[in-house]
């Protein structure tokens, strides 16, 4: 990942008159031609994804949309919902959870938890991610929710929260069902943010194996021993889904998500996965461009107790591109015409428009970095002239 290079200040003008913002890391570079990319490797899987973690940007994909059955790639969920419930504390790592007989009964890959015992939220939170329990993932969904059933509503408010537009779930282990299913670009979406917001627990993922009643399981995300830049996250497998994969990896600060679908065999999904996520850091990039609140530009604001507002991106803002062709990225700003206070922070003012090589490449929203107040009685009168004024001249121009 590039180095920060910072934004060089520009005026704020109508988005009608597109103006071109200067930086050091971003250059008016006049395209001559196409920018060649080498394609994606041939995927033998129902559907894939592979994207930047970062930026978001998309580097590969087939059928990303397709619902399909998650499999055990469901757990990813589940934790993700466990993480929740510890960061607003109705919930411990050192609290204990009664196994019941439906959770013992479960079948499939299992952490092999007694009924009745009482084990901690800690140690079944890694028979979940390390080992793949289905107990585990039932006894946690229970413990939290009461039952299965009201566990997987809370499992669809997240996944609606965070924008998993096509994913519903109806168990937490990934059991399949009519209703149970996700995509690809769901999935990453789900890696993404739960990396983003959780990595004191995402640590676990690279964890090789678990040990819990004298019983040592393996994680089955076979990458973790091939290669060092792999440090998550889930793997999964039904009859119906095949062997799926949900990776990430991370070298030279820059982190792809991958997600691979419907292949045939752990050793298949695995080398499926390697090879999208080489792919990616082969022929890609990330720089970050612009930091939180960092101030673009500033704009006019009419009627407000302040002249201008800063506008930018509220979070790091990030781009990936092809290798060595930073220097060919083109920034563009555009404003919205006639900003009139109040203004609320984080209300959208426009959009920063990127060309790669002379060839539009994407768009991103920029917004009010700071809240402007309607001003008073006088600077309104006052403006309301002054743009009385500046549309009577515009007329005669």
């Amino acid at each position: 990942m590039g180095s920060f290079q910072p934004l060089l200040a520009v005026e704020a003008v109508p988005a009608a008159k597109d103006v071109t913002a200067t930086a050091e890391a971003v250059n008016a570079v006049k395209g001559t031609g196409k920018i060649v990319i080498p394609n994606p490797p041939q995927i033998a899987g129902t559907s894939f994804i592979l994207e930047d973690f970062n930026s978001g940007k998309v580097l590969a994909e087939k059928d990303a949309d397709l619902k399909v059955e998650p499999a055990s790639l469901t757990k990813v969920m589940t934790v993700y919902v466990i993480f929740n419930e510890l960061n607003k504390g109705s919930l411990k790592m050192d609290e204990l959870v009664t196994i019941s007989d439906k959770a013992w009964r479960t079948e499939g890959s299992r952490m092999f938890v007694k009924v009745n015992e009482r084990v901690k939220v800690e140690d079944l939170l890694q028979g979940v991610i390390i080992q793949s329990g289905n107990d585990a993932s039932v006894a946690l969904a229970e413990h939290v929710a009461g039952d299965e059933a009201t566990f997987a509503t809370l499992m669809n408010q997240h996944a609606a929260r965070i924008g998993m537009k096509d994913s519903h779930f109806t168990n937490s282990m990934g059991l399949p069902g009519p209703d149970h299913y996700s995509t690809a670009r769901d999935l990453a979406k789900l890696a993404r943010t739960l990396i983003k917001e959780f990595p004191q627990y995402y640590r676990w993922d690279s964890q090789k194996e678990f040990t819990y009643n004298k019983i040592t399981q393996p994680n089955r995300n076979l990458l973790l021993w091939r290669d060092p830049s792999v440090d998550g996250i889930k793997t999964g497998h039904t009859e119906a889904a095949g062997y799926c994969m949900l990776a990430s990896a991370k070298r030279n600060d820059m982190r792809l998500i991958s997600v691979v679908m419907g292949t045939a065999s752990a050793n298949a999904r695995s080398d499926e996965s390697e090879s999208l996520l080489n792919y990616g850091f082969r022929f890609y990039e990330t720089h970050r461009l612009y930091t939180a609140g960092q101030a673009l530009s500033e704009s006019r604001v009419w009627k407000g107790d302040s002249k201008t507002v800063p506008i930018g991106f509220r979070e790091d803002f990030y781009v990936t591109v092809p290798v060595r062709h930073f220097n060919d990225l083109k920034a563009t700003i555009n404003v919205d015409n006639k900003i009139m206070a109040p203004v609320a922070a984080g209300a959208a003012m426009g959009k920063v428009s990127f060309d790669l090589g002379g060839d539009p490449y994407f768009e991103a929203p920029i917004v009010a970095l700071k809240a402007v107040p309607v001003g008073g009685f006088f600077k309104r009168i006052f403006d309301e002239g002054l743009m009385l004024v500046n549309g009577q001249i515009g007329k005669w121009l």
